[in-house]
């Protein structure tokens, strides 16, 4: 059975680069195998050297079984050598015939109590032996279970950068931190965790009943009949384990998200006095999780009592059968108490992986969930045989654009069509939800339009790479978005090869370099998650200093002053004048006295174009731009 998530039963669709695993059906366990071998790849040799040593612990763990045999021998006075030598030879029976022989000479010549010394430091060596083998099988495994979560860690992190902004619009950014953080690390404890259990359990059950048969094929039988019963009445149990984790890694998602929407809002909720509706509110989903978990430990934790108990009891049929076997005379005592031992190195062996299956459910879920992010489809792409673009030199040309966010839903942009012809400003205004940010967005291809096509130089934007045509744009927002930095590392930020003179350069033309020498450790001052410990003016000042430290061809100007008082809407306007100079500029405007001397007013309503001039043009017609003019002027 291959382990697919909803997704993937839903469409059909193969699974690329990620590890699933074949837990029942042996026919698909090559194809599952091979799609582990994409993170497997880098850690060959920790494989090898993980099963040599793996197959050297269950080696030394099966010959200390039969070693037990003459200590017990010896203990219990039982008459132990052959008197006449064997032919040497290299099978089992061969051999232990052989170590009898030999300790036999020991006893005749030196005692019993020489040989029950020799007998204990042979004991104590093969026991040291397998310890060994069993700390360097785990030394070995440990970077490759560690480096594959890294490894998956990081294709998820770059996979999310690459998915467009559209993706995370139907997401919550709570329930991507929890795929990223928390579900990786659930394939890594209940999956990488155990998988070496799979190789070196397997091996010492297979050791153990061999050694069983060897003692008695009659015990070893019903042995294996009691496991066939226990294990049909453990397997029961857990049927339903995925299905519950499934369920809890989105209930810690949703925490997740709960916690994190919290954290950002915190002005807001202590403004409104809301934290009882927080507290409630996160109360709920908290107490769902605890719920949900408790359902699961305690499911799983069954798991080991169980298998004990069941254990147990059949370690009471097997000694009462073993008793019959042994007043028959097909087994000595000393024999019957090697086979329990034996018997009891199949039973942990036998319960650790039933405990790993029921981990193995487990983190497949998280596996689902992870997939969910790899498999998603990246719809902004760079074309099969890009086109260069190594200037802007003309104009940038929408033309009849049109969007819409999914197949059926109400279009966004309705037939849109203008131009920005070099060193142009072109400003888009209109009501909240008239479309400004869609269209602004289109240019860098954060979303690609739906309809119509937009040109740089008669070049369609989807036929250049998308690294190439952002490289020639710059872009400062509403929201002055800040990294928990310092000053100088959020100025540079993206760019390569930096000279500190044009960083102070390009602050002083922010009006930015005033405040930044006035902080505590200048450049290198940390602002904070967010540029927290910044006003807002300097906040975007920063924003606007980068920019002009990349220097672009094109800019785009999302609101960048709407939410500042009027004393940091100066500093910020005249360092936006300092950055327009001699750009191409596409401007979002809501104060509409930042755009009076745009080249070109474009005023949108409900997606489509309803007035276009410059602003005189357009007071004297006494349209829809006449009325936001006079209405933000009776705000005044």
């Amino acid at each position: 059975m291959i382990i697919l998530n909803d997704f993937d039963r839903k469409k059909g669709t193969k699974l690329r680069n990620f590890p699933t695993f074949a837990i029942q059906y042996a026919p698909h366990m090559k194809q599952n195998m091979l799609r582990l071998a994409h993170y497997l790849r880098p850690y060959q040799l920790n494989i090898v050297f993980n099963i040599l040593c793996n197959i050297l612990t269950v080696l030394f763990s099966i010959i200390s079984i039969p070693m037990l045999i003459p200590f017990l021998q010896i203990l219990l006075g039982i008459e132990v050598p052959p008197t006449i030598k064997p032919t040497f030879s290299w099978n089992i029976n061969g051999l232990v015939k052989t170590f009898y022989y030999e300790l036999g000479q020991i006893i005749v010549h030196f005692g019993k109590e020489r040989a029950l010394i020799y007998v204990c430091a042979g004991i104590s060596i093969v026991f040291f032996f397998k310890n060994l083998f069993k700390y360097l099988s785990l030394y070995f495994i440990t970077p490759l279970r560690n480096g594959i979560v890294r490894d998956i860690r990081q294709e998820l992190f770059e996979k999310t950068l690459r998915l467009p902004l559209s993706y995370f619009s139907d997401e919550r950014k709570g329930d991507l931190l929890s795929r990223i953080a928390t579900d990786v690390q659930e394939v890594e404890w209940s999956i990488l965790n155990v998988l070496e259990k799979f190789i070196r359990e397997p091996l010492t059950i297979i050791g153990s009943i061999f050694v069983m048969l060897q003692l008695s094929t009659p015990l070893t039988s019903f042995v294996l009949l009691l496991i066939l019963v226990t294990g049909v009445v453990i397997g029961g149990i857990g049927r339903t384990l995925k299905k519950d984790s499934t369920e809890l890694h989105g209930k810690l998602g949703e925490l997740i998200a709960v916690l994190e929407e919290a954290l950002g809002g915190l002005r807001v909720i202590k403004g409104f006095n809301a934290e009882s509706y927080q507290y409630k509110k996160f109360g709920t989903v908290n107490n769902d999780f605890r719920n949900l978990l408790t359902r699961i430990l305690r499911r799983r934790d069954l798991s080991s009592p169980l298998t004990e108990f069941l254990g147990v009891s059949v370690v009471c049929v097997l000694v009462w059968y073993g008793f019959k076997r042994v007043q028959l005379g097909d087994l000595d005592g000393a024999g019957f108490i090697a086979f329990l031992y034996a018997f009891f190195t199949v039973i942990e062996p036998s319960k650790a992986i039933a405990e790993a299956y029921y981990y193995i459910q487990k983190g497949l879920a998280a596996v689902d969930r992870v997939d969910k992010i790899l498999m998603a489809k990246e719809t902004i792409t760079d074309p099969a045989n890009p086109l260069i673009l190594n200037s802007f030199e003309h104009k940038i040309e929408y033309q009849n654009i049109g969007f819409h966010y999914k197949t059926g839903e109400k279009e966004i942009l309705k037939n849109i069509s203008f131009e920005i012809p070099k060193g142009h400003m072109v400003a888009l205004v209109g009501a909240s939800g008239a479309g400004k940010s869609t269209i602004a967005d289109l240019l860098p291809r954060f979303y690609d339009c739906t309809a119509g096509e937009i040109l740089i130089d008669n070049k369609n934007i989807k036929d250049i790479k998308v690294s190439d045509l952002r490289s020639f744009m710059g872009i400062v927002t509403q929201d002055a978005v800040l990294f928990n930095d310092t000053i100088y590392n959020n100025i540079v930020f993206g760019l390569q090869n930096v000279n500190a003179n044009d960083v102070m350069q390009a602050a002083k033309s922010a009006n930015a370099y005033d405040f930044i020498m006035a902080t505590e450790q200048g450049f290198q001052t940390n602002i904070g998650d967010r540029g927290v410990k910044l006003s807002g003016g300097q906040r975007q000042r920063l924003t606007i200093a980068r920019a002009l430290l990349k220097n672009p061809a094109i800019l785009i100007l999302d609101e960048a002053t709407s939410a500042l008082d009027s004393e940091a809407e100066k500093a910020v306007q005249a360092a936006l004048n300092e950055l327009m100079r001699d750009r191409t500029a596409l401007v979002i405007a809501h104060r509409l006295s930042t755009v009076q001397y745009a080249n070109q007013i474009i005023v949108l309503n409900q997606g489509a174009i309803v007035e276009r001039g410059t602003h005189e043009e357009l007071l004297k017609q006494k349209g829809a731009y006449f009325k936001l003019v006079t209405m933000q002027d009776l705000k005044n």
